[in-house]
C-alpha cells in the first residue's frame, strides 16, 4: 500500500533522513520505534506531505505522492494523528471530529456514531471545549478525527507520549477494532514493548537511517538494544 524508496529530508541544511525505505502492506499494522532524534516524526511528516520530497521517493499504491500537499495525501486515504494532537481549542469535541470528515467524504466503517462506540466518553463530551478534556481523552478525540476520514492507512505519532499507562492500555486497547475496520496502522512509539503487543513488523530508526526490520513476534530483546543504541546488550 505504501512505500518510501530512499527517503531523505532536511530541515534547512540539516539533514534528519538518509535513504530510508519502508513498506506497508493492506491492513498491516507496523512499528516504528528509536530514541528521540531517530527521525520517526520527520518521517511520518514526510509521508504526509508536510515536508516535501521528491514524488518518487513516497509511493502510495505503486503511484509517487512525495510531492503532493498534506489535503492531497488525506483525499488519498492516507490520515495522521500528530505528536501532540494538535485539536481545534475553539472547537467542540464533536466539532473537531467532524472536520475530521471533511477532508475526504468516503463511504466507510467510521462516523459520529461509529467514533462514539469506539470511545464511549466522547459521546458524553462531544458538547465540551476539546481542550478542556483530560489528555488521554483528547488523544482519543485526535485519533477519532483522523478515523472521521476513513482512512485505508492510519498513522499514529506518538500516542501514548505523556499519558497515564491506564490511559494508553484503552487507547491500544482500540487499535484492533480500527484493524477490523480494514485500515493499515503505523504505529510510531517510544514504549517499546506496546509498540511490539500490536504490531505485525517493526522498524527501528536512529539518527536519521532504519537499523532494524523485523517480524514483531520474533524480535529479540538484543536486536532491539543494538539497533536502537547502536552498539551490543
Amino acid at each position: 500500500m505504501l512505500e518510501t524508496r530512499h527517503l531523505t529530508a532536511n530541515y534547512g541544511q540539516f539533514r534528519a533522513l538518509f535513504g530510508v525505505d519502508i513498506t506497508v502492506a493492506a491492513g498491516e499494522c507496523l512499528a516504528i520505534i528509536g530514541a528521540n532524534g531517530a527521525g520517526k516524526t520527520t518521517l511520518m511528516r514526510s509521508i504526509t506531505g508536510v515536508i516535501g520530497n521528491e514524488p518518487r521517493m513516497v509511493l502510495h499504491r505503486g503511484e509517487p505522492i512525495g510531492g503532493l500537499s498534506s489535503a492531497e495525501i488525506v483525499k488519498r486515504g492516507i490520515a495522521m494523528v500528530p505528536e501532540g494532537r494538535r485539536l481545534f481549542p475553539s472547537l467542540t469535541v464533536e466539532e473537531n471530529l467532524l472536520v475530521g470528515g471533511q477532508a475526504r467524504k468516503v463511504p466507510g466503517p467510521w462516523s459520529l456514531n461509529a467514533v462514539y462506540d469506539l470511545f464511549p466518553i466522547l459521546r458524553e463530551r462531544r458538547k465540551n471545549p476539546a481542550t478542556t478534556l483530560s489528555g488521554g481523552q483528547q488523544q482519543m478525540v485526535a485519533i477519532g478525527r483522523a478515523l472521521m476520514s476513513n482512512p485505508e492507512l492510519l498513522l499514529c505519532d506518538e500516542i501514548s507520549l505523556g499519558l497515564a499507562p491506564v490511559v494508553i492500555r484503552d487507547i491500544y486497547a482500540a487499535l484492533p477494532r480500527i484493524r477490523e475496520g480494514g485500515a493499515a496502522i503505523v504505529v510510531v512509539e517510544q514504549d517499546i514493548g506496546k509498540a511490539l503487543a500490536v504490531a505485525d513488523r517493526v522498524y527501528c530508526m536512529m539518527e536519521g537511517r532504519v537499523t532494524l526490520v523485523a517480524k514483531a513476534a520474533e524480535v529479540t530483546r538484543d536486536e532491539i538494544h543494538s539497533a536502537y543504541f547502536g552498539v551490543a546488550a
